[in-house]
């Protein structure tokens, strides 16, 4: 059954069917065919040897599919109900030092965080910042003296003020965003 068909015999099958289609049948056969099938006792067509066995192996991989199908369902209906889950334990956090009432959050001390201070945008096209060199003013969107934006983690939390510190640029801070303008600039 494993044998394969050749393309020479595939011709001479849809040849077959061809010339069974463009042979007309008498009047009297006609009528027969159609009380067979109406009755559904209809003749199997004549099959060649090859056209045979390929008509054996789609029914046997038919029966195979049939077989999995119902070993995949025999496993579904035999499944017990599960035992109900038991409530997880998570360990509590420890009361802060001295008796307060805040719990201790000092595993959360060592995570790190990216701070960033803008203190303007610009928009220009590529022709313009090809045109930059050691010396040109870029001239931002915001007045001198405005407050500048601090952000951490990408997220505004805090304006302040440039200042200076020996020689170094610094930030004072002056206002910290509230919790509720936070979350009204998460959803704009």
């Amino acid at each position: 059954m494993s044998e394969e068909l050749r393309q020479d015999d595939i011709d001479a099958l849809l040849n077959q069917d061809q010339e069974k289609e463009e042979k007309p049948q008498p009047p009297e056969e006609e009528a027969q065919t159609a009380e067979k099938e109406a009755e559904g006792e209809a003749e199997a067509p004549e099959v060649g040897d090859a056209e045979a066995d390929l008509l054996a192996q789609w029914e046997e991989a038919l029966k195979e599919a049939k077989e999995a199908e119902g070993k995949k369902e025999a496993p579904a209906e035999e499944k017990k109900e599960a035992p109900p889950a038991s409530q997880p334990s998570f360990e509590e956090f420890r009361q802060g030092e001295g008796g307060e009432e805040h719990p201790s959050l000092d595993f959360i001390l060592d995570i790190p965080l990216e701070i960033s201070v803008e203190i303007g945008r610009s928009k220009m096209i590529i022709n313009d910042l090809l045109k930059l060199s050691q010396g040109s003013i870029i001239e931002l969107n915001k007045l001198a003296g405005e407050p500048a934006e601090i952000y951490v983690n990408q997220r505004l939390m805090a304006r302040g003020e440039v200042v200076v510190v020996n020689d170094r640029f610094a930030v004072r801070l002056t206002e910290i965003i509230s919790p509720q303008e936070r979350v009204r600039q998460l959803g704009s």
